[in-house]
């Protein structure tokens, strides 16, 4: 790539540093930096891009129409286009995506309850290395949070690809591509040139290596080794980062040996998961996020319809206390035998009272050995008198002696301790007991 002296600073940044992009499509990407860097707009853009807004203002702040936000249908649709740059805030059209964009993008979408899944709409040949790989990780744990598709449409090159790769899986059009799985830099050597023009260097410096890669000289072997070693072990990220991704060995990755593949290919190779158009992968996509949410949710009325008939089953009825012994008449068999596995076993044998709070309560006796279990063992208490002892009956008998449904309503302070504890008892059970008027 040509010096950018005369450019933005930005485009700098594409000068003598290690980048991912397709070879192929550099001159796509210097005429794209060029521009961003010359036109009023674009420059303007540039400079605020890199202001990296905090997350409560960055949606926020302004109407800019290069900072969407689409959702359709329950779906996020985020766009990685064009020319990828760190630290820009902004999704310019084809032509560039900041990877700060794509980060609130995600972020944003990850916590707005109305986004059910996010779709990545990719056609790049990549861009820098610097936020690549930190953009990719964050991708990549987001997708145990929502459903994440990466759609190639049509490319999806370099790092363009350690994004879409990221996803939980990976659509490519059967015109788009994948791959370029490598990393690129270039040295320009522009001292016969100077020669030539008369003009002769002189570099004034302290520290043997404080020059080493300028342009006016010669690059010597030993800073290329080094330069060499860098790019190899930013190479090692990349490989390492997309076999994770996909599920595929390192050396599977680094054998491709930064090739460019087809859609065909790419599917083979595992790249991608399947072809297909992007309008018509998206209304597959839409509708599977529809039937999966229709899904949960018969899923969790399944769940509680047999909850209730398993509670019946128990010789526990929903709610009242009128309820409860209903239940009870009706399964007075399998009541007792919940009851002799509760009090009968050895999680019970030190806590007795919490025992018999749960089988008051009505909770399943696997439920109840395995919470009595997580409870601290009870201190003994003095014996009663065998008068006191004899008849004595449960707070949950006496009261349906005394016809009150609403047990503990109007107790004392040692039955509302009792409430306290059972709320407890039941939340870690995993139930929601009962409201107490």
């Amino acid at each position: 790539m040509p010096p950018m002296s005369n450019l933005h600073p930005l485009a700098q940044a594409f000068s003598g540093e290690p980048l991912l992009i397709e070879p192929g499509k550099v001159d796509v990407v210097g005429s794209t930096i060029q521009y961003l860097s010359t036109d009023p707009e674009a420059v303007k853009m540039l400079n605020e891009g890199m202001s990296a807004p905090g997350a409560d203002e960055f949606w926020g702040r302004d109407e800019h129409p290069y900072r969407p936000y689409v959702v359709h249908n329950g779906v996020l649709q985020i766009p990685i286009q064009g020319t990828l740059l760190n630290r820009f805030s902004y999704q310019f059209g084809r032509w560039a995506t900041g990877y700060r964009y794509i980060e609130m993008a995600l972020a944003r979408g990850l916590a707005d309850p109305q986004v059910k899944a996010i779709a990545l709409i990719v056609d790049s040949p990549g861009g820098e290395v610097a936020g690549c790989f930190e953009l990719g990780d964050k991708i990549f744990a987001g997708r145990d949070a929502k459903p994440i598709r990466a759609f190639a449409s049509d490319h999806a090159y370099s790092a363009a690809y350690a994004l879409a790769s990221s996803a939980s899986d990976f659509v490519v059009t059967r015109s788009g591509g994948t791959g370029s799985i490598g990393v690129v830099t270039a040295h320009i050597d522009q001292s016969e040139q100077l020669e030539k023009m008369g003009i002769k260097l002189t570099l004034i410096y302290a520290g043997k290596h404080k020059v080493d890669g300028n342009a006016y000289e010669k690059l010597p072997d030993s800073v290329k080794g080094r330069i060499q070693e860098r790019i190899d072990r930013i190479y090692g990220v990349f490989t390492s980062t997309v076999a994770r991704n996909r599920g595929i060995d390192d050396n599977a990755v680094r054998a491709t040996e930064a090739l460019t593949f087809d859609a065909q290919d790419s599917t083979a190779q595992g790249f991608a998961d399947r072809i297909g158009a992007l309008e018509e992968e998206m209304v597959i996509f839409t509708n599977e996020v529809a039937e999966a949410e229709d899904e949960q949710m018969s899923i969790t009325q399944e769940q509680m319809d047999k909850a209730v008939a398993a509670a019946k089953v128990e010789g526990v009825a929903e709610g009242t206390a009128a309820g409860l012994e209903a239940g009870r008449v009706e399964g007075s068999t399998a009541e007792r035998t919940r009851v002799t596995a509760i009090m009968g076993s050895d999680e019970a044998k030190n806590r007795p009272a919490a025992a018999q709070m749960m089988v008051d309560l009505g909770v399943p006796a696997d439920k109840a050995s395995e919470q009595l279990a997580k409870l601290p063992e009870e201190k003994a208490s003095a014996p009663k008198g065998k008068e006191e002892a004899k008849g004595k009956k449960s707070g949950f008998e006496a009261a349906m002696e005394n016809g009150n449904p609403e047990v503990g309503a109007e107790g004392g302070d040692e039955e509302k301790d009792k409430m306290s504890i059972s709320d407890g008892i039941f939340a870690s059970a995993g139930y929601a007991p009962a409201k107490v008027n």
